[in-house]
């Protein structure tokens, strides 16, 4: 790496309660390894993540909160004592390494399709369409229109997050992170383009913040403010999802992490050539990092320069990396040695396809020689 030595980025960090090695953070990874039926982790799944134990922190791939908030093959959920038994293996692998993890909690509200709902309508925060295509076990198909959740349904949707909580707390795990971003549930109630709501839960920023709140409020019930954090997209339209007033609007979710005092907040900043969205927008990190006094995050498109200059800054006090994790099981050590990063091989293809490869077989630097050798399966 050339320019400033990465030295900043191998200081620890207190992100909560939860005290990080160094501020390489892995960021969530849809991979589809799971077990079916049934959503369950595997003992494939604990090498993946063990391997990659050396981040700072690991945020685990989104998981499902319950059968209704998950539709992505073969991703994994959270719901069950199965599952719980499965996260076990990985929160072991991890923790036998010396490294952190939190479970991310996803519920896709109108990305669900109704192939994984037994043919019902998925709900949402509004009876909207997403654009464009659902990735189903019997391939791609278009998204269908989604309910608009009842104001007494909405306690049930919480209640799933807190039991989804609970369970990772059984499951071994450090602290648990709410998917508040990219276009999912949480998303569709904070943006004004899928929440068109007239009730409390709509209208106002303060009014489509509430879900945002009444959530978070039930998993710190279960793990503390301390170990409970929240991933927001607060740039431009991503999977259909959009905002008139983005920093009206994030700026309300920055006060409710900030008055609830949250472990972390990660922001997701894609720039034009992000997974979600395609266009160069306004970052709101500023405007956010004025409002909320806690340990931020930043994600999408770092390369270990950019990321030792926002440290530096002060931008942010760590930076997660999603992609060159999925290559690079021992990224902090090759960003610490100023090594190459390894492309990604055959991707995308292997992000999501079943098996080992292109999961736990991509090689890691020797330690001490510079020289590669294959991640351990």
């Amino acid at each position: 790496m050339h320019g400033p030595s990465p030295d900043v980025l191998f200081q620890p960090l207190a992100l909560g309660a939860i005290e990080a090695r160094n501020r390489i953070v892995m960021a969530p990874l849809t991979r589809g390894r799971s077990t079916q039926p049934g959503s369950v982790p595997n003992a494939m799944m604990a090498t993946y993540y063990r391997q990659r134990a050396g981040a700072g922190l690991i945020i685990s791939e989104a998981t499902g909160i319950s059968v209704e908030g998950l539709g992505w093959p073969a991703a994994p959920g959270i719901w069950s004592e199965e599952q719980v038994e499965g996260w076990k293996l990985v929160t072991r692998a991890v923790h036998g390494e010396g490294g952190a993890i939190v479970l991310q909690l996803w519920h896709m509200g109108r990305l669900v399709h109704p192939d994984f709902l037994g043919g019902e309508a998925p709900v949402s925060a509004s009876a909207t369409t997403a654009p464009g295509h659902a990735h189903t076990f019997e391939g791609r198909k278009d998204y269908e229109p989604a309910r608009a959740l009842g104001s007494d349904e909405i306690a049930r949707v919480v209640a799933d997050y807190a039991h989804a909580a609970t369970n990772a707390k059984a499951a071994g795990f450090d602290g648990v992170q709410l998917h508040g971003a990219n276009g999912y549930l949480v998303d569709q109630f904070l943006r004004d383009s899928t929440n068109l709501r007239t009730d409390r839960y709509g209208g106002s920023a303060a009014n489509r913040v509430r879900f945002l709140r009444e959530v978070l409020e039930a998993l710190i019930g279960v793990w503390g403010a301390d170990r409970v954090s929240v991933r927001l997209s607060p740039n431009g339209e991503t999977q259909g999802c959009d905002d008139s007033d983005p920093a009206t609007t994030f700026g309300a979710a920055a006060r409710v992490v900030e008055e609830l005092g949250l472990g972390f907040l990660e922001l997701r900043e894609p720039g034009p050539d992000g997974s979600f969205g395609r266009t160069e927008v306004p970052k709101q990190s500023p405007l956010i990092r004025s409002i909320y006094s806690g340990p931020l995050i930043l994600n999408s498109d770092y390369d270990a320069e950019r990321a030792v200059a926002a440290v530096t800054a002060g931008k942010a006090d760590a930076v997660s990396f999603g992609r060159p994790f999925i290559s690079n099981p021992d990224l902090p050590a090759r960003i610490q040695a100023g090594a190459e990063w390894a492309p990604n091989l055959n991707v995308p293809h292997s992000w999501y396809a079943p098996g080992p490869e292109g999961y736990i077989d991509y090689p890691a630097l020797d330690e001490g020689s510079g020289s590669v050798s294959r991640g351990s399966a």
